[in-house]
């Protein structure tokens, strides 16, 4: 099997990164050159082959537009669920426990939890449509290093539709041993996978346009103020003119004074001689309703192009308990069949380790996607599994063997 070692990783870690970062050496402005508008877009074709525009679009999306951003984590974390590695021997275990903390490395190059490593995969995979990367073994090939991951533009289609990837002026085809690669919505035509943000981008735009239409719309018609028109009280008989102009003036002031420290909660209260005018645009109220809606409607396109229902990000436009119970378990579905891919790519990984040490078992890997409000009807649930077991076995139907199998993965 052709591994890579730990010599090779930091040429393969240091391409890598450059590539996932920044722009290509041939991109960048060198020092002491002045900055001009050609050299910052300066390109090649390879950018428009591989994608690689496209994987920045997606990565400014989920960074910069909220509701994308909630979409996507939203996926993130039903998924990431947390997880164990399950083996026979308690020797295997302790083995696969010391593979679950040294898989993941952050950008400090500290190592992380088997949680973070999760998070981070389906993060990559929801929003590139691809996770790949290459298992890294130690010096003396006794075991795992870690795993690295490639970014999906990096990788690219030859001519026979097989992956490959140029590093340091190298094509390396990716049929081998040690890369593993898990694309979503795959198909003949996308090998490399779709992003969840594929049918995205479009009506982005939209409701970010409309947004700032709104901005500028209300900013035009100016701020909602009120009018306050006070009649002057009749003139006593017989009253000076002076005595009339300071006692209006006395009754104005008073006036202006009481609507002034007027709290919110509190009311004016004056003679019938006031009146009080809204100033500001003609049906302000329709108009609200009309953005409200429009702006509404795009988000709700948004997230039904990400296969989410509205109050699973906390938009609340009316009444959704009848449908709140069915849409999540239908998402629930949706990211078992996910995990399911990711599964078959975790216990690869630990059948690895466990056979670098030489152990020769199989191990499996499982997600805890239970909640506490579903913890009685999981019960349940398991409960009537479990009595049907007792009956089949009792019924001679079940060996001992494979009814006790049965039972421990029941109360895993």
């Amino acid at each position: 099997m052709n591994f890579f070692s730990k010599q090779e990783k930091s040429a393969i870690n240091s391409t890598y990164l450059r590539n996932n970062v920044t722009l290509k050496s041939h991109n960048v402005l060198k020092k002491g050159n002045p900055k001009s508008l050609d050299s910052i877009l300066d390109y090649s074709i390879a950018d428009f082959q591989n994608g690689r525009f496209k994987y920045q679009l997606y990565q400014f999306l989920s960074d910069t537009v909220p509701v994308v951003h909630a979409c996507l984590e939203t996926w993130v974390r039903l998924s990431a669920a947390p997880g164990n590695y399950y083996v026979k021997s308690d020797s295997g275990q302790e083995i696969l426990k010391r593979l679950s903390e040294k898989l993941y490395y952050n950008s400090i190059g500290k190592s992380g939890s088997m949680v973070s490593f999760v998070s981070e995969l389906f993060r990559t995979y929801y929003r590139d449509g691809l996770y790949s990367g290459f298992v890294l073994l130690e010096k003396d090939g006794s075991s795992i290093d870690r795993f690295l991951p490639i970014s999906a533009s990096d990788i690219q289609l030859d001519e026979k539709n097989s992956f490959y990837l140029e590093l340091q002026e190298k094509k390396i085809v990716l049929d081998r041993d040690d890369f593993y690669a898990i694309p979503f919505n795959a198909d003949s035509k996308n090998r490399l996978g779709k992003s969840i943000l594929h049918t995205v981008p479009f009506v982005s735009y939209i409701e970010q346009q409309l947004v700032d239409d709104m901005r500028r719309t209300s900013h035009n018609s100016g701020f909602h103020r009120l009018h306050v028109q006070i009649t002057p009280p009749e003139r006593m008989s017989g009253e000076a003119d002076t005595a009339y102009i300071d006692r209006i003036n006395s009754y104005f002031d008073s006036t202006v004074s009481m609507i002034k420290s007027c709290d919110i909660d509190e009311n004016p209260v004056t003679w019938d001689n006031v009146t009080i005018n809204h100033v500001g645009p003609e049906n302000v109220k329709s108009v609200t309703n009309s953005w409200f809606m429009n702006h509404r409607s795009m988000i709700e396109e948004i997230c039904a192009g990400t296969n989410l229902a509205p109050f699973l990000l906390g938009y609340s436009f009316g009444s959704t308990t009848t449908w709140a119970s069915f849409k999540f378990d239908v998402v629930m579905r949706s990211v078992n069949s996910v995990q399911a891919e990711v599964i078959c790519f975790l216990e690869w990984l630990g059948n690895l380790e466990l056979a670098l040490h030489g152990i020769n078992e199989k191990c499996s890997y499982q997600f805890d996607n239970s909640f506490a409000y579903q913890a009685s009807e999981i019960s349940s649930v398991r409960s009537q599994e479990i009595d049907s077991l007792i009956k089949l076995y009792n019924a001679g139907l079940l060996e001992k063997d494979a009814a006790t199998l049965q039972v421990e993965k029941l109360l895993r």
